[in-house]
Formats: C-alpha cells, sequence, structure tokens
C-alpha cells in the first residue's frame, strides 16, 4: 500500500488536492482498497467489520460526493 493509511482522515473536507478531484477520487481508492484488503483478514471479528464496513461506506459516499461536484463545476464551466 502506499500513502497515510492509519487513522489518517485524508485530504479535510473542503481543501483541494495538488490534483484536483481525480487526485482526491484516486486517494479515496486507495483507502478503500485497504478497507477491503483488512475485511478479507479472517483474524477480523464481527464488531471491526461492521466498523470497516461504516468506514467503506463513508469512503464510497465521498467520492461519489466528488465526483459529482466535479461533474457540476464542469458544467458550470461549459455553460
Amino acid at each position: 500500500m502506499t500513502g497515510d493509511q492509519g487513522g489518517d482522515p485524508g485530504v479535510e473536507r473542503g481543501s483541494e488536492p495538488a490534483g484536483g478531484p481525480a487526485a482526491e477520487v484516486r486517494e479515496l481508492a486507495e483507502r478503500l482498497r485497504g478497507v477491503a484488503a483488512r475485511l478479507r483478514d479472517p483474524e477480523v471479528g464481527d464488531e471491526q467489520a461492521a466498523e470497516l464496513a461504516r468506514e467503506a461506506a463513508e469512503l464510497v459516499s465521498r467520492a461519489g460526493n466528488e465526483i459529482d461536484r466535479a461533474l457540476r463545476e464542469a458544467d458550470a464551466d461549459g455553460g
């Protein structure tokens, strides 16, 4: 894995990463891959799996919101 995966909430809401929305989505996708890898661990208990599932849902939601925001900005710039 690359990047800081431990407890780091990632890019703060409202800040723009150097690569823009695409970089933000890539970072969220990388974090989601990390969550998926942890979920595959047979030692993960039910409580921890539920926590990881919530984290995954949050990451997916943030990525979707970022994509929607980028599309709205692109529409505003082009229209």
